[in-house]
């Protein structure tokens, strides 16, 4: 693995998990831009590491905003998801360490850019991530440890985008409390649904977790009562507030509940957090029945 790009230390992969369950994949997607998908996972993966889960983020986006949000360096990034989704390198040669314990993240490249250019004729284009994903459930690799794995999507419905549902369990799509909020929605889930049809059976929505609330304005209350009513219980009971300090935490290279564990934004992403682990409860308690 490669060095703590904060200590320069060599970190082990964290132990395996005793019941060796499969790690469960979230691609957090939305085509729009600026509704929150980066913020929502570093904080969603520093959140769930808080609660002792064993997160690994992969950075699907070319600007790799997840990359630097969690502070690894440009130069730390001698191997990234890009080398992995071409085929150039395995999955466990891309991972570094944070300075969050048991949060690890596979960083990007603007290289990613050119990946649907390149593959767009070849066969498996549309399952380059799954394969590599394919690593995490290999004992003999040693990444079976990892209890969630996130996936940070670009803003649009490209080739990487598609790579990530193909490969995920569930879909997480962040929201933004705004009067165009619903609009694109009804595309994601059309998207969502042609690929359930054609390349992953078994992808769902995970849920809607409406992001970037302000109380201080009534359209924001309106947004969150018709985004509950159109989707039901498909939206998260915890809303995300529009928090200056979430804001700020990027330029530190931290996440939010580093920078500042008390701010409303910190205490909501931890709220999130514990809300998504019920949800899975609750799915494998269906899946048993």
């Amino acid at each position: 693995m490669s060095d703590n790009p904060t200590t320069g230390e060599i970190l082990p992969f964290p132990a395996e998990r005793p019941e060796q369950l499969p790690a469960r994949v979230l691609a957090i997607a939305n085509q729009k831009g600026g509704v929150g998908k980066t913020t929502t996972a570093i904080n969603l993966g520093t959140a769930l590491a808080a609660i002792g889960e064993r997160v690994l983020i992969i950075d699907l986006d070319p600007q790799g905003n997840a990359s630097t949000g969690l502070g690894i360096d440009h130069k730390s990034r001698e191997i990234s998801t890009y080398d992995v989704i071409s085929g150039e390198r395995s999955l466990r040669d891309a991972i570094l360490a944070t300075a969050v314990p048991h949060l690890h993240i596979a960083p990007s490249t603007m290289d990613l850019s050119g990946f649907e250019l390149e593959v767009g004729q070849a066969r498996d284009r549309a399952f380059r991530l799954r394969h590599a994903l394919g690593q995490l459930n290999d004992p003999a690799l040693g990444l079976g440890a990892y209890s969630y794995v996130l996936i940070d999507c670009p803003p649009s419905l490209n080739l990487l985008t598609i790579n990530a549902m193909a490969a995920a369990n569930a879909i997480l799509v962040p929201l933004q409390c705004e009067f165009f909020a619903l609009e694109g929605l009804s595309q994601l889930l059309k998207t969502v649904e042609q690929v359930k049809q054609t390349l992953n059976p078994d992808l769902t929505i995970h849920g809607v977790v409406l992001t970037m609330f302000d109380a201080r304005n009534n359209l924001s209350g309106q947004v969150v009562a018709d985004v509950r009513q159109f989707l039901g219980t498909k939206v998260y009971d915890t809303v995300i507030p529009r928090n200056v300090r979430v804001s700020e935490a990027p330029s530190y290279g931290k996440p939010v509940l580093v920078y500042d564990l008390k701010c409303v934004g910190s205490e909501a992403y931890l709220r999130l957090a514990t809300e998504i682990i019920q949800r899975e409860k609750q799915i494998k308690e269906l899946r048993a029945s």
